[in-house]
């Protein structure tokens, strides 16, 4: 039962983003307004943050070492980062995403919170018909949660092999969050290989520190059923594939019990998210019918991470610390338990 809890714990802190004061599918259906392309538009401009921090959290917490685990070794650890939202990514502007049937009401701002900007609501937006005709219909861009970190959550189990090899299984079942906040599960696959003993053997002290290169890659599902002027069997619903993919080298140097690293490493991160079932739209002012009608397939995340960081040992239990510099700043913290080194 606790174990329940902790899943749901970290599944929560990975979508807090959607609870915000409202439900998901309340801050969700917001942006369908203006045809499909125009709403396509607007989820990209306010999720803009939560794609690019998912892709940053996907692929952190791997290892805090160089050092591989013993043959047949294990530990089990979970984790969670926080990745950083810059200024310059907490709101957006309208008047830039080449909207087709949406601007700014008359003397109305044009910028809008993203989803990690400010409590509160956007700019007033009128909808405009296809001849550029405003229409008498007016709504307001969504507002952020009023907090600047991107959560996600890490849950592993990593077990030693011959060859100074590591394996780890990231997974999550999944979970409901509840009616207004859908469900998510996780799964991933890693791998680190530890260097010098390739080349020098059982020489260890050679060298005063361990080398090795790792990588990974993991995915959430994410899944929101909504309500948006629901029509019979309409089938409304959000599904979303967040994938991650790492390289790094590592370097760390045991001292008694505690071990300090730093690696450097590429990263990139993908989203798949598509809207589907039957939605009424007020698209250039007349309500329309589109099936599947927004469907968001991108590339998030792609260049060099660098990271520095320690792992606390006593004797079963371990504890973790690291931060990282990429697209935006991120630190991350967990603890663990294993046997063996």
């Amino acid at each position: 039962m606790k174990k329940c809890y902790a899943l749901k714990a970290l599944g929560a802190l990975f979508l807090l983003v959607m609870a915000q004061k409202a439900s998901a599918q309340q801050d969700v259906g917001g942006l369908f307004v203006g045809g499909p392309a125009d709403a396509t538009k607007l989820v990209n401009a306010y999720f803009d943050p939560l794609y690019k921090g998912l892709g940053l959290g996907l692929t952190d917490g791997w290892s805090n070492t160089a050092k591989s685990k013993g043959f047949l070794k294990f530990d089990v650890r979970i984790s969670a980062s926080a990745a950083f939202v810059p200024q310059s990514a907490r709101s957006y502007d309208v008047n830039t995403l080449g909207l087709s049937n949406i601007k700014p009401a008359p003397g109305a701002s044009s910028i809008g919170p993203t989803a990690f900007g400010d409590d509160h609501e956007g700019g007033k937006m009128q909808i405009y018909t296809s001849n550029g005709i405003p229409t008498n219909k007016f709504f307001n861009l969504p507002q952020g949660v009023g907090f600047h970190v991107v959560p996600s959550s890490q849950i592993q189990a990593t077990l030693g092999l011959p060859k100074n090899i590591d394996v780890t299984l990231r997974a999550m079942p999944k979970i409901k969050l509840g009616s207004d906040l859908g469900s998510l599960s996780m799964i991933g696959f890693g791998a680190k290989v530890e260097l010098l003993p390739l080349f020098i053997g059982s020489t260890e002290k050679l060298v005063p520190v361990d080398i090795a290169i790792a990588g990974g890659f993991t995915q959430y599902k994410y899944h929101l059923p909504l309500n948006i002027n629901n029509t019979a069997n309409s089938d409304q619903r959000i599904d979303a594939i967040f994938n991650g993919v790492n390289f790094d080298a590592i370097i760390s140097k045991k001292i008694v019990f505690f071990t300090p690293f730093a690696s450097i490493g590429y990263q990139t991160s993908n989203t798949n998210l598509k809207a589907l079932g039957t939605y009424k739209f007020e698209d250039g002012g007349n309500n329309a019918t589109y099936v599947d009608p927004i469907s968001v397939k991108q590339t998030d995340i792609d260049g060099i991470r660098g990271s520095l960081g320690f792992q606390l040992k006593f004797g079963f239990f371990k504890f973790y610390g690291s931060y990282t510099q990429a697209k935006y700043s991120m630190v991350n913290a967990g603890f663990g338990f294993g046997i063996g080194k």
